[in-house]
């Protein structure tokens, strides 16, 4: 699997929790580093520049992006969020976010990794008590874990994106077709 950033959830705190990926499978880690997770920070707009990082900030930002997992994944089953769970996010959306800056150039996010951390769990608060909670859908690829919003017409989305799960999904249907159907015409 490759290091490349998705963002397909259509919520960078449901995005964030899929930095750890396959997790029924073969758990695949994105925040390898202190400068891969800082490279999410910056990919995901949440900053335009950042403190460099440490390990103590991978192990905070994995804390964090797991709660928010069990939390999203409390709500998509229905079921009452997880007291520890909560404990976790509220005390980071607590602390102080990245601030945004007026420049000559425009607006600007300088933040420290704790910063940026404390942003994505407060928008984490927001999506788990907002108006997207029941849109919220874990992806139909049974590989994937991503959960996402689906604001699809109708809600009949089905994966967390085309190119990252559904073309996959349908190409494997396609094939799969594609084996039985020769037998139907070979009389």
């Amino acid at each position: 699997m490759n290091l490349d950033h998705v963002f397909v959830c259509g919520h960078p705190a449901l995005d964030f929790a899929a930095t750890l990926r396959a997790r029924r499978s073969t758990r695949f880690e994105m925040f390898v580093t202190p400068e891969r997770l800082n490279a999410w920070y910056v990919e995901s707009g949440l900053v335009d520049s950042i403190t460099p990082g440490c390990e103590q900030d991978v192990r905070a930002a994995t804390t964090v992006r797991e709660a928010v997992y069990r939390l999203v994944t409390n709500r998509v089953h229905g079921e009452e969020f997880d007291r520890e769970a909560l404990a976790v996010l509220n005390g980071v959306a607590r602390r102080e976010p990245v601030t945004p800056q007026l420049t000559l150039a425009g607006r600007h996010n300088e933040g420290t990794p704790d910063q940026a951390l404390a942003t994505v769990a407060r928008q984490a608060v927001e999506l788990l008590s907002g108006p997207d909670v029941p849109l919220l859908k874990e992806c139909g690829n049974p590989e994937c874990t991503r959960i996402y919003v689906d604001r699809s017409r109708g809600t009949r989305r089905q994966w967390c994106g085309m190119d990252s799960c559904g073309n996959r999904i349908k190409a494997a249907a396609y094939r799969a077709r594609k084996k039985t159907s020769p037998a139907l015409g070979a009389h």
